[in-house]
């Protein structure tokens, strides 16, 4: 046997349907696409979610809420989860938080106010809240923003 003896099996190769040329080849005049409507006119097509004229899926069903593209997003942490690290060091920067595990996802830290400091330390970070600023301050230590 031959690389020239091999074929496919009859019935694998089909020919193909060459419609358009005429009334003696069975595929003239309309060419298979029938008469009348869009589907028979060249450059017609229908999108995605077309469904016969009847109202589409997307638009019968409610629309809720909306993207923000301007929204900031922090990765927030609270004054109780830096108690723990507190006593390792005398400043509280980002890069800390991340060797840590504190902080996980490469965004801006903002620091809330939920716990309390028991020793003074000074803390660097992109947002802090009011409530965190005083709890900061009462603790005799102060904080630093970072401009990003």
């Amino acid at each position: 046997m031959k690389i020239t003896d091999l074929k496919p099996p009859k019935g694998a190769k089909k020919k193909k349907k060459r419609v358009g040329c005429g009334p003696g080849s069975g595929h003239g005049k309309t060419a298979c696409r029938g008469t009348k409507g869009a589907k028979q006119r060249s450059g017609k097509e229908y999108g995605p979610g077309f469904e016969g004229g009847q109202m589409p899926l997307i638009r019968r069903i409610p629309k809720r809420g909306f993207y923000n593209p301007f929204k900031k997003e922090y990765a927030v942490i609270n004054l109780k989860k830096l108690e723990k690290i507190i006593d390792k060091y005398n400043e509280i920067t980002p890069e800390v938080l991340k060797k840590e595990g504190i902080v996980k996802k490469d965004l801006p830290i903002k620091i809330l106010g939920d716990g309390e400091l028991k020793k003074p330390i000074k803390i660097v970070a992109h947002a802090f809240s009011e409530k965190a600023k005083e709890k900061i301050r009462e603790a005799g230590g102060n904080f630093e923003l970072i401009q990003k």
